[in-house]
């Protein structure tokens, strides 16, 4: 779907996030989460926030659901979701801890020629997290990625072509680690 403000864009993720907090597991989390959510739905200007409202409801990528108390509920359509995972999938990053664990991530892919499409996809989303190719379906990270490659995977429906190993050696390793500017 076309013409999606960023003001649109920011409601299908902070009611994505909602539905996160359901999967968050532990209370710390969820509380985090809860705020997180909280401080960006009142960052967001009311006009623009109504407005934005009615168009996600008139592109039937949000529902109104009414309570037993009178109240309503906002919340995603199966499109509205897909579209915020496609936009969270689009700010997705890698995240540096501060020591680095020493094992290299490595993601191996085998996807057949009449979905090269899907080849192709993986490859890009890859690289824009930082991952370097070795070869043309093997790519490496030196960070903890698991949940990204996870998502990645189910977003695009690649579970039986994907396969993830941690490793901790990979001869080139000097290489590797000018590359990522690892000591």
């Amino acid at each position: 779907m076309r013409g999606l403000g960023p003001t649109s864009e920011k409601i299908l993720l902070l009611l994505l996030g909602g539905v996160a907090l359901g999967f968050s597991g532990s209370p710390t989390r969820y509380a985090r989460v809860a705020q997180a959510i909280k401080k960006e739905w009142k960052a967001i200007n009311r006009t623009s926030l109504y407005r934005s409202i009615r168009k996600l409801y008139e592109s039937q990528l949000i529902k109104y659901v009414e309570e037993k108390d009178g109240s309503v509920q906002i919340v995603l359509s199966k499109a509205g979701h897909q579209m915020a995972l496609r936009y969270k999938i689009d700010e997705m990053k890698i995240l540096e801890p501060k020591v680095w664990d020493k094992k290299w991530r490595v993601i191996l892919f085998d996807v057949p020629e009449e979905i090269k499409n899907l080849r192709d996809t993986l490859r890009t989303k890859l690289k824009q997290l930082g991952f370097i190719e070795l070869q043309k379906s093997v790519f490496v990270h030196p960070f903890d990625c698991r949940n990204e490659v996870d998502f990645i995977i189910e977003i695009y429906n690649a579970r039986q072509f994907v396969r993830f190993i941690e490793a901790v050696f990979i001869d080139n390793e000097l290489h590797l680690r000018h590359k990522f500017g690892l000591r």
